[in-house]
């Protein structure tokens, strides 16, 4: 039974733009740099060195949007669900901080920012960024409707790939999706790993996710995903003209990637947050070809 003297008073709920802040997860940039980390794996392999700090502001600035504006209307779209699960009920969309109409019209505002920035690049760039934006709105939905919504979140979250390759060279070559596929079968991998977080929750509401699709083969189909992308990797590598020395030097990514899968045998959550390293260590190897 509740007792209104317990109602938390107004001067101490949280302000309107710390809702807002939270909504679009800019408290936590892990998001933001599993977004990241392919962008900048496909502008370093486009240049073949550093890119123009133009470009590079354009994408940085751009996937920061992109993941804000993602995690908007991915909570808008949950915000059925969101109340009944324990890691997102106080979400503010699920507490009511936020409207519906707010978080739509906010989702709106930061995906427009990023098309104007969009504007400063090529043709090439922005058709595919209207690509782009389609996915970012509609991978919220794909949980109800699609046993694998990890999967097109790949497609989401790979496709600042091919519109790196565009901005800088004018084209999308083969290489470039093929580091596509790769960033599809790691981005499935560890969103396989988060979504065992709420399996239970998921099960009981009815949503869809590669953890529960999975089912008993999870670890022999999250091994061949992390294999898949390991030997995508090595492949863009072998087209990219690496030399053997630099080839070699992609083993400590199969490591990493050893160990990630079998941290998650302890902790899933923390196998999702690991791949944050994975994600740094191969830019880092690609950084190797424009060093020698």
């Amino acid at each position: 039974m509740s007792n209104s003297n317990t109602a938390v008073p107004p001067s101490a709920r949280p302000s309107k733009l710390n809702a807002y802040w939270r909504l679009m997860r800019a408290d936590r940039p892990i998001g933001w740099l599993l977004l990241l980390w392919p962008t900048l794996w496909a502008l370093w392999l486009a240049v073949d060195g550093l890119p123009s700090w133009h470009v590079l502001l354009v994408f940085v600035a751009g996937v920061w949007l992109t993941r804000a504006a993602g995690c908007v209307i991915n909570d808008y779209a949950d915000r059925w669900l969101d109340p009944h699960v324990a890691r997102t009920r106080n979400r503010p969309l699920a507490t009511g901080e936020v409207s519906g109409r707010e978080a739509l019209t906010l989702f709106a505002v930061l995906m427009l920012v990023a098309f104007a920035l969009v504007l400063t690049l090529n043709r090439l760039t922005i058709l595919l960024s209207l690509v782009a934006a389609v996915l970012a709105a509609t991978y919220p939905y794909m949980k109800r409707h699609i046993p694998a919504p990890q999967m097109y979140l790949g497609l989401a979250f790979g496709f600042g790939i091919p519109m790196a390759f565009a901005a800088v060279q004018g084209s999308v070559p083969l290489i470039a999706w093929v580091l596509f596929a790769a960033n599809v079968a790691w981005s499935t991998y560890y969103d396989t790993w988060y979504g065992m977080v709420d399996i239970r929750d998921d099960l009981r509401m009815g949503s869809k996710s590669t953890a529960i699709w999975f089912g008993d083969r999870l670890w022999p189909i999250q091994a061949l995903l992390a294999a898949a992308f390991y030997g995508l990797l090595v492949l863009v590598g072998v087209m990219s003209g690496m030399k053997a020395w630099q080839l070699a030097a992609s083993l400590v990514i199969a490591l990493a990637l050893v160990r990630n899968y079998r941290l998650a045998r302890r902790d899933f959550f923390a196998a999702f947050l690991r791949n944050n390293v994975i994600g740094l260590m191969v830019l880092l190897w690609l950084t190797l070809k424009a060093l020698a």
